[in-house]
């Protein structure tokens, strides 16, 4: 096709990549859309079912490892923006294995910067109207104190509870796992490339994402899961670290606002002033599944089980947005409750989707697609 612009999204079979891919395929059809994932566990093309007929998508099954394959794909589709998601993101997996999360966040972000600064430059136009927008964490900054005063709702007036008790742009780098230190190491590689070949990059920080798609290792999926199977819900320590969550479809919106609107060489956090403590949180969630269950609201808070707190928990993660608001106009557009009803009722709508996953079978399925190509 003739595209007006020819984008090139990684991880985008992925949870978060999944609803940035959707987004972008319906919303500009003028648009090609290629979506490189390589289908590890965690990437499942069932997630885009219902765009995987577009005639401005394409699928590419490759690593961001492979140098020299992304050079190839880079001319092929001739890329012209990459948004780059493709990563390791589970921290219980980063504590246990760090070299594969060095690998594919450190290495495959590296891979994929030269790569495009080799093409781009190589091009009689260089850099003008490139982009290379590279998705980070909230988790690269470290942890906050956790000093909210009992009782008090977080909402988008949380700055008057915290004051500047929130990480901002700006905020000094501390990671503490195994995975945010990756995450950290890949930012500043990005970072790098702009100040020293003055490739146009931006990066985003956002808090935990929640919604549609999400791999059922993650809290939300794996208790409304459990929940239904009634199987015992582990809570590390006493659940009282906090999060700022924020549904997956509002960080799709964000994404392509800062995408088509961000300005270059800068830094834009992506949260949803929204903290709750895990427990909490947990609790909504058993409440809202039982209640959409049939069941009797609560009935199953016995299934939480607290077990041993894992190394390196950070306290508490939170997100100051404004300068996304101020200079984009982004905001959130749900509040949690809103967010998380939808969300539930989409896992019990399709357990079809999480029995696939959670027996494996999609895995399998990609191998033997894939094995003799």
């Amino acid at each position: 096709m003739n595209a007006k612009r020819s984008i090139l999204i990684t991880g985008g079979a992925g949870f978060i990549g999944s609803h940035v891919v959707r987004l972008f395929v319906t919303k500009y059809p003028d648009y090609l859309i290629v979506n490189l994932d390589k289908l590890t566990y965690a990437g499942n093309l069932a997630n885009l079912k219902d765009i995987e007929n577009a005639p401005n998508y394409r699928f590419v099954r490759a690593d961001i490892c492979d140098f020299d394959r992304i050079r190839e794909l880079l001319a092929e589709y001739r890329i012209d923006g990459i948004i780059h998601l493709a990563a390791e993101s589970h921290v219980d997996r980063s504590i246990k294995d760090p070299f594969t999360f060095a690998r594919t966040n450190v290495m495959g972000t590296l891979i994929l910067l030269q790569a495009a600064k080799l093409y781009w430059e190589s091009l009689p136009e260089g850099y003008d109207g490139k982009l290379f927008y590279h998705i980070s964490t909230d988790e690269v900054y470290g942890a906050l104190e956790l000093t909210k005063p009992e009782g008090v709702k977080s909402d988008i007036s949380a700055h008057e509870v915290y004051g500047d008790d929130f990480f901002r742009e700006t905020t000094k780098y501390t990671p503490h796992s195994p995975y945010s230190a990756s995450k950290a190491s890949s930012d500043h590689f990005v970072r790098a490339f702009h100040d020293t070949y003055g490739m146009p990059t931006v990066i985003t920080n956002c808090s935990n994402n929640y919604g549609p798609y999400q791999f059922p290792e993650k809290l939300i999926p794996l208790f409304i899961n459990n929940i239904r199977h009634r199987k015992p819900l582990p809570v590390y320590g006493k659940g009282e670290n906090v999060r700022d969550w924020l549904y997956v479809v509002d960080h799709a919106r964000a994404i392509d606002l800062i995408f088509h609107k961000g300005k270059v060489a800068e830094t834009y956090n992506i949260g949803g002033f929204n903290e709750w403590k895990n427990i909490d949180i947990i609790k909504v969630v058993i409440r809202t599944v039982d209640r959409l269950l049939g069941r009797t609201e609560g009935e199953d808070m016995d299934l939480i089980t607290y077990v041993t707190d894992r190394a390196g928990h950070d306290l508490r993660y939170a997100i100051d947005s404004t300068k996304l608001k101020r200079e984009l106009g982004w905001e959130p557009s749900l509040q949690f409750e809103e967010g998380i009803e939808k969300t539930v009722k989409w896992y019990l709508e399709n357990q079809a989707w999480m029995d696939n996953i959670t027996s494996g079978e999609y895995e399998k399925y990609y191998e033997d697609m894939y094995k003799n190509r």
